[in-house]
């Protein structure tokens, strides 16, 4: 436990935590923004047909990127709490066992994306125009997987690694080289669909590149040697455990949005499809906000846990929920206010398009703010080493989404669909405050800040 002396030599909670988060927030945010012009140039270039594709190609290629960021997390969190304690040997071999696991993994990926890729389409019911564009997506990406799982991983490695402002520029660099290449893609050489997904993978292939270099530069707090690249068993499964939850979120997103094309398809056509790419671009950039504050609070909570700063790490938690909640609510009124502006941006020549956007926008969202809420707790746990919990967040998000989806649309058609989400969202924000309160309990965190011996269950969650 950190002495009196310790705490006044420690910058200020507020300082330190904006100094986090805002870089944090903005790399996302311009992640974020990123995509949503990606979508402006296929909603305007190649139409309602290209944003179904696309969204068609999400679920697929959303479960690469939550293989990334659960080893970008898993990874990143260890380290942080063993340079937490003083462990700097354990932090280098969490990071290089990290990066070891992304070039398994991606290239895994690579090869159930080429053997399963075109009937995963079809189980989301594509077909026409949206089938093609999204199967030609797809098979760029088939070569492009493993830079995709390490554009999502290598910030939040960096970010771990006390370097926040260069996690940033590694997505602001990544971002801005998607935009210039997309359009040239797009717009120049008419790619369609297949020109997105080469913008995209010749990015990401540029953070990776930037991310590796920092490691094993004398720039890097835990700088990198190729002897902390060997594999290790034990510290593998730390890894995945800690970081699982973050791949269960994207599974989740996957999952749920295929179930949404199906329902889309079913019930209307890919029109409504597009315009669920459409309401998800906007519900991205809230996301993006969101996951921005917790992984910036991430590194925080993580350090004062393993140092035994246990008020200290309470104050952060709470910023972490009271922004990442809040601003969801101000989405909600500028969704609300703007909804027509909003989706002319992305196409101005469909009427029917646009009811469908317009329809979608304002009930799908209409609980947005309550994903931060459930981004922040399973970041709560993951920072505390309790993977195991912020995996049953996300299971239970799956899980309890699922009966809306099925059964709305039977008594309110196309309603029922965009309505799942927010209703179910309600239902497990109360799990999830429950959760919470509970695991503040057992931390011995009381509104004086004292705290019990946790050095027991610590050593649970640090063996590896």
């Amino acid at each position: 436990m950190s002495t009196i002396k310790e705490q006044k030599q420690l910058p200020s909670v507020n300082r330190q935590f904006w100094s986090y988060v805002l870089p944090t927030v903005g790399a996302m945010l311009v992640s974020g923004l990123y995509q949503v012009i990606d979508g402006i140039f296929i909603g305007r270039y190649i139409g309602a047909e290209g944003l179904a594709g696309i969204n068609l190609a999400w679920p697929i290629i959303g479960t690469l990127y939550g293989l990334g960021m659960m080893l970008g997390v898993g990874s990143g969190a260890i380290s942080s709490m063993a340079r937490g304690e003083k462990k700097l040997h354990r932090a280098r071999r969490a990071l290089g066992n990290g990066l070891t696991l992304l070039l398994l993994f991606g290239l895994l990926g690579s090869f159930l994306l080429f053997l399963s890729g075109q009937w995963l389409l079809t189980l989301q019911d594509a077909s026409g125009a949206a089938f093609e564009h999204a199967s030609n997506y797809l098979w760029v990406v088939v070569f492009g997987s493993p830079f995709a799982m390490g554009s999502l991983a290598l910030p939040f490695m960096v970010r771990n690694d006390d370097a926040p402002t260069v996690a940033t520029w590694l997505i602001v660099v990544g971002a801005v080289a998607n935009v210039i290449l997309n359009a040239v893609f797009i717009v120049y050489l008419q790619l369609g669909l297949a020109g997105a997904a080469l913008g995209t993978t010749i990015s990401q292939l540029l953070v990776v590149i930037l991310g590796l270099m920092y490691f094993f530069s004398a720039r890097a707090n835990t700088r990198l040697s190729l002897k902390d690249l060997t594999p290790e068993f034990k510290l593998s499964l730390h890894t995945c455990n800690i970081g699982l939850s973050s791949l269960l979120m994207y599974s989740y997103f996957s999952f749920i949005t295929a179930v949404h094309n199906y329902l889309f398809m079913k019930y209307s056509d890919a029109v409504n499809v597009g315009a669920f790419a459409v309401v998800g671009y906007i519900a991205t950039l809230y996301y993006m906000f969101a996951e921005g504050v917790a992984a910036g609070t991430q590194p925080l909570i993580s350090y004062n846990y393993g140092a035994e700063r246990y008020a200290r790490m309470k104050q952060f938690v709470n910023r972490m929920l009271l922004v990442a909640v809040g601003s969801g609510v101000l989405t909600v009124i500028v969704v609300n206010l703007f909804a027509d502006p909003i989706i002319l941006m992305f196409n101005s020549d469909d009427p029917v398009f646009f009811n469908a956007t317009k329809l979608g926008l304002r009930l799908h969202l209409a609980a947005v703010f309550l994903d931060g809420l459930i981004f922040s707790a399973g970041v709560f746990f993951q920072s505390l080493g309790l993977g195991r919990k912020a995996t049953v967040v996300t299971m239970a998000n799956m899980l309890i989404q699922l009966p809306f989806l099925l059964v709305l649309p039977m008594y309110l058609d196309v309603k029922g669909i965009w309505l799942a989400v927010p209703l179910s969202n309600i239902a497990l924000s109360l799990v999830v405050l429950l959760m919470m309160g509970a695991e503040w309990k057992k931390l011995g965190l009381s509104k004086t800040g004292k705290t019990i011996n946790l050095s027991s269950r610590k050593q649970q969650h640090h063996t590896a």
